[in-house]
């Protein structure tokens, strides 16, 4: 593989935390137009090389549930971060399965008497985060079950639906925190919704990759580190270490040897389950690094190209385009975000709204 693509100089930890939410809601959004689509019925509608451009879709597009629980991930940090602010522990997991009990009222589905209420935020007014967006199966009914799902006593113990990991970046822009802690955050609070081993682990790794990235790792680096924590865990599950090595080692080959749509199932899944998401999103990023002359790609381009990559297959577009994207920003920061596809964007101003409260609490 190319050396890792360079920039000019290290985004600020703003623009790091700007650029995750920013492009994970981009690659989301282009995927979401397509997520339930076969690849023959994407090229039919847009062409042989699919959806690649934002400019593609009648009306535009809207951001999923993908977008909406990672800013509710993030808006149960900046909670427990505005606590320790001011001198005051809290549970951080706590927080965040409170926050996701919000985003559980704003889908239409109410929580059991016995569980708690918890006060409204300023997310909580944002009407258009008060749509239904096709959400994951486990994450409404492991919330509603009321309970405090953990990995000792696991809600949904079989589930490992990509519903962790699409939501997790947030715990990765976090700084000043070890890294064992960032596994731990993410793999708990995975916990909540889904049991399953591989799914508290992916979304655990998926964090730990851009809290790397976010410590100023390269692409590869990162990715390289985030596949060797899986095979140093005794206990990991032994399909997210194979997905992971398999998205490395066909990464390998650069921008002359991309898989095809087919290829690209074949080999790494769907993305419906939790492991697969994170190999297809991560083999995106890498396999489109360099470009044909295996020089590093200007930083929009890249993102452009592995966001097509990432959301032009029969699975689930949009959570393989939204962890493509928080790769990409949390790495580049917005100087990766394409300005006319920002202007396409939904709701800019609420992703930005959650990124500049997690910007203010933790450089205070």
């Amino acid at each position: 593989m190319s050396n890792d693509p360079g920039t000019s100089a290290a985004p600020s930890p703003k623009s790091r935390i700007h650029g995750c939410l920013l492009a994970g809601a981009l690659g989301d959004s282009l995927g979401y137009a397509i997520e339930f689509d076969s690849i023959a019925a994407i090229r039919s509608r847009f062409g042989v090389d699919g959806l690649r451009d934002f400019a593609a879709l009648d009306g535009g597009t809207h951001f999923s549930d993908d977008t909406q629980m990672t800013l509710y991930t993030a808006d149960g940090l900046v909670e427990a971060l505005e606590w320790a602010n001011s001198g005051v522990g809290a549970d951080a997991n706590a927080c965040v399965w409170l926050a996701y009990l919000r985003w559980l009222d704003t889908q239409g589905v109410s929580a059991p008497e016995h569980a708690p209420r918890p006060q409204p935020r300023w997310i909580d007014r944002q009407p258009v985060l008060r749509h239904r967006r096709a959400p994951g199966n486990a994450c409404l009914s492991g919330l509603a079950t009321g309970e405090m799902g953990t990995v000792y006593r696991p809600v949904n113990p079989d589930s490992k639906g990509c519903g962790t990991v699409m939501r997790s970046a947030p715990f990765g822009l976090i700084p000043h925190i070890p890294a064992d802690s960032v596994y731990k955050l993410s793999a708990d609070a995975a916990s909540l919704t889904h049991g399953h081993p591989s799914a508290r682990q992916s979304a655990g790794v998926f964090s730990l990759l851009i809290h790397w990235l976010v410590q100023g790792q390269g692409l590869l680096d990162a990715a390289e580190a985030a596949a060797a924590h899986v095979r140093s865990d005794p206990d990991a599950a032994p399909e997210l270490s194979e997905r992971l090595s398999a998205a490395l080692r066909l990464a390998g080959g650069g921008a002359n040897s991309l898989l095809s749509p087919e290829e690209l199932v074949r080999e790494l899944g769907e993305g419906w389950v939790a492991e697969e998401a994170l190999a297809v999103g991560l083999y995106a990023v890498l396999a489109t690094a360099a470009g044909g002359t295996r020089e590093p790609q200007p930083p929009m381009k890249h993102f452009k190209e592995a966001i097509a990559l990432a959301i032009n297959h029969s699975g689930d577009s949009d959570s393989t385009g939204s962890i493509a994207g928080n790769i990409l920003g949390a790495y580049y920061g917005e100087e990766c975000l394409p300005s006319d596809w920002l202007e396409a964007l939904e709701a800019p101003e609420v992703i930005r709204g959650v990124a500049d409260q997690l910007v203010s609490v933790t450089t205070a």
